[in-house]
């Protein structure tokens, strides 16, 4: 009930007024029970109790990377998204602490690149769609479900909980990091001759049975210059990753996942499948 104005029009009428508030107040203002009177308590529907509802948790945060939050559903995605990578092939399904490890990884990069030039490094539409293409026809799980097709493709899709949006979109961020590493450490290596005869000697030839046909030098050259290259690539990317780790402000909000997930996935160095 709102207070009505006190209006002065002598002090008899203000006192009558006065009285009038003092009534409204009392009436508004919650009784309080007497010494040695029962107040009676109001009782509840036994139906309305029985059928309120219990609280749902939609989702929780289970890790901060530099005020970003990485939550319980993005390491769900992740590990759907695992299908797609051919490094995993053979190695059975993504866990959590890996996951998560990935996306503090994956995260920290990403800060990095917006804080540089980011649009030189976004991919096309067309590198997209190449990429896309290359893993319907060449990825091993693809290629059992015939995702070449695409009755087949989506059909692989709805199997693994994933969409072409969502396919699409992990695509193009992978394709962004890879552009972003190439452009930062790639440039400036150089790889001799000498250490192309050394792995050849040393690392290649081992890995054959004496009887066996081993591939000539001059064959097989290029690719071991590519290999040596990636592991020059990976050794900086990995120096520069973990100082971001380092510097950054990271933090494993769920006790479970943060022993493997503190530290970054160690890389997996090319074998003989790499030629």
């Amino acid at each position: 009930m709102t207070r009505p104005a006190l209006i002065r029009i002598g002090i008899a009428r203000s006192q009558v007024w006065q009285g009038v508030l003092i009534a409204c107040l009392a009436a508004a203002a919650p009784s309080r029970p007497q010494p040695g009177l029962a107040v009676p308590q109001a009782q509840s529907d036994p139906a309305q109790t029985s059928q309120a509802p219990s609280p749902v948790v939609l989702d929780r945060a289970v890790a901060v990377v530099n005020k970003h939050v990485i939550l319980s559903s993005d390491l769900d995605d992740e590990i759907r998204l695992s299908v797609l990578d051919p490094s995993g092939v053979g190695q059975g399904e993504l866990t959590q602490q890996l996951a998560l490890s990935q996306l503090i990884s994956r995260t920290l990069i990403e800060q990095q690149i917006r804080q540089e030039d980011a649009q030189a490094i976004e991919p096309s539409q067309q590198d997209v769609n190449a990429r896309l293409d290359q893993i319907r026809r060449q990825l091993p799980v693809c290629i059992r479900q015939n995702c070449a097709s695409d009755a087949g493709w989506m059909a692989f899709l709805s199997s693994h909980g994933l969409t072409p949006e969502r396919v699409e979109a992990y695509v193009r961020y992978r394709l962004e990091i890879l552009s972003f590493i190439e452009q930062r450490f790639r440039q400036g290596i150089q790889i001799s001759q000498q250490q192309i005869e050394t792995y050849y000697r040393d690392t290649l030839l081992p890995q054959y049975t004496p009887g066996e046909s081993t591939p000539p030098l001059d064959q097989v050259a290029q690719r071991i210059q590519e290999i040596l290259l990636e592991q020059q690539v990976n050794k900086l990317f990995d120096n520069w990753l973990n100082n971001l780790r380092q510097q950054g402000d990271v933090e494993v909000l769920d006790p479970a996942l943060a022993s493997t997930a503190e530290t970054p996935e160690a890389p997996s160095g090319p074998g003989r499948g790499s030629l």
